[in-house]
């Protein structure tokens, strides 16, 4: 890895594999092509290994056990030291603060996008470091395993800006790497299992959470108890959620969302109503909960601007979110590009380190066993389980009012996207982004992206920009012609 630009000398030789994000699939598939013998740079836009499900508290913090706030972290551990161990070896090179905003194919030989047979090589552009000395940074690889993540889904409300409500994995982060609390009384609501473990987190670092607020019902789980049994670790897991909420004498609302927040200088109290099978609130069944924090969140979005900026094929999963369609081995549908971890659909950290020891195999070309194909098929049969039932019905917006801010950034309110859909013709969330500039903002869509979609009448769409995150203009005046 060299910086770009002007005064920069050549580009280092290639890698076996560069490796995208530094997350539990990200990092299992790098250290485990370590361990068969390829070279291997990984680029994380964190300062530390573990991504967003094993964030660290800051080491000036001193927390003297940083383990408790993590489920499975031994697993996490032991990669963690493989991965310094190959580190020192020299046979992992690993990049924290890199965030990689495009890979072109390499070698003046090689194809271009819509390729139908793999590049030489592929070469990765980063933005290193924090503003504003940041610099640019560029890595070239042989195979490139995709591995960014995911980012939480908001479903908008009346009052969902005000201070004090911050989203559900938010709320854990902010404990997990700060030891701080959203507020001491927290609401937690939205819909999937996320909830419960932010719930406990909350209610055993001392925060009191008076209801765990869940649009979905545990009943939709009833269809699949074969996948269920197949997964009994999964069972357990549930129930020491449910127990740790027990314990903390949190009421569990299934079926009931908030829809509204109070306040006028941070968040005071929420209104809780039931919901029918559609997620229409039901009239007379509001209430209000008293609070000063509310973390929502209604599951995950797969982040996958890279991998469809690459031509990646998309696929729609059970949650009604974009994944990407992969083969047995996690080859996406663009030659020489894999992916592993919830770029493939939301499943968890099981699962993402699976997908990436099993594209590790596939990348090294050493054939795995039936072991890792196994627990692949069971793990995701119940991450499809998960996604059906936490699936957020239409009748959400029905909690929309027109004053209601949709997109933060742009300002732009539920009654403006009524109108560009209802009285100007808009029938996507494209025509209402150029309508009324909901999406054009910092974020680009990815908070309002869904809302804004419902509103129009569709389902959300997989976005193909050559640019997956913000990047310095200076950077791109400094991309060779053959890369632009």
């Amino acid at each position: 890895m060299t910086p770009s630009g002007p005064a920069a000398g050549p580009v280092a030789p290639a890698v076996d594999l560069a490796v995208v994000g530094a997350g539990p699939a990200g990092l299992a598939a790098a250290v485990t092509a370590a361990g068969l013998g390829l070279r291997v740079t990984v680029l994380d836009a964190g300062d530390r290994p573990g991504g967003q499900y094993y964030r660290h508290p800051a080491p000036g913090l001193g927390a003297a056990r940083p383990e408790a706030l993590h489920h499975g972290w031994p697993d996490f551990a032991r990669r963690e030291a493989a991965l310094r161990a190959h580190e020192s070896a020299g046979r992992i090179t690993y990049l924290p603060l890199h965030h990689v905003w495009t890979v072109v194919p390499g070698g003046a030989a090689g194809p271009g996008r819509g390729q139908t047979a793999p590049a030489p090589e592929w070469t990765l552009h980063a933005v290193a470091g924090h503003a504003p000395e940041e610099r640019a940074a560029v890595v070239t690889a042989r195979a490139v395993l995709i591995a960014t993540g995911a980012y939480e889904r908001q479903l908008p409300f009346p009052g969902w800006t005000l201070p004090g409500v911050v989203g559900a994995g938010g709320a854990q982060a902010m404990l997990k790497a700060g030891l701080v609390l959203p507020g001491r009384r927290v609401v937690v609501a939205g819909s999937g299992p996320l909830l419960l473990a932010v719930a406990g987190s909350l209610a055993a670092a001392g925060a009191t959470v008076p209801a765990v607020v869940e649009a979905a019902a545990y009943t939709a789980y009833a269809g699949r108890v074969p996948v269920l049994l197949r997964n009994p670790g999964k069972l357990v897991e549930a129930a020491g959620y449910g127990g740790a909420l027990a314990r903390h004498h949190v009421r569990l609302l299934t079926r009931h969302a908030v829809t509204e927040a109070h306040g006028t200088d941070r968040v005071e109290a929420v209104t809780v109503a039931r919901l029918d099978r559609d997620w229409r609130p039901l009239p007379g069944t509001a209430r209000r909960i008293p609070c000063d924090a509310l973390a929502v969140g209604h599951g995950l979005v797969p982040q996958l601007e890279l991998a469809t900026g690459l031509g990646c094929a998309p696929r729609r999963p059970p949650d009604g979110t974009m994944a990407l369609v992969l083969d047995g081995e996690q080859r996406t549908s663009v030659p020489g590009i894999w992916s592993a971890g919830e770029t493939g659909g939301i499943g968890g950290a099981q699962l993402a380190m699976t997908e990436g020891e099993l594209a590790a195999h596939s990348i090294a070309g050493v054939p795995c066993g039936s072991r890792l194909t196994r627990r692949r098929a069971r793990l995701r049969a119940f991450a499809d389980a998960m996604a059906a039932a936490h699936r957020p019905g239409g009748g959400w917006t029905g909690w929309l009012r027109d004053d209601a801010v949709v997109c933060r950034c742009e300002e732009v309110p539920a009654g403006r996207i009524r109108e560009a859909a209802e009285d100007l013709g808009a029938r996507d969330a494209r025509t209402v982004k150029l309508l009324t500039r909901a999406g054009m903002g910092w974020c680009q869509g990815r908070m309002c992206g869904p809302a804004v979609a419902a509103l129009a009448g569709e389902e959300q769409q997989a976005d193909r920009r050559p640019l997956s995150c913000p990047v310095p203009l200076r950077r791109l005046a400094e991309l060779p012609p053959s890369d632009c």
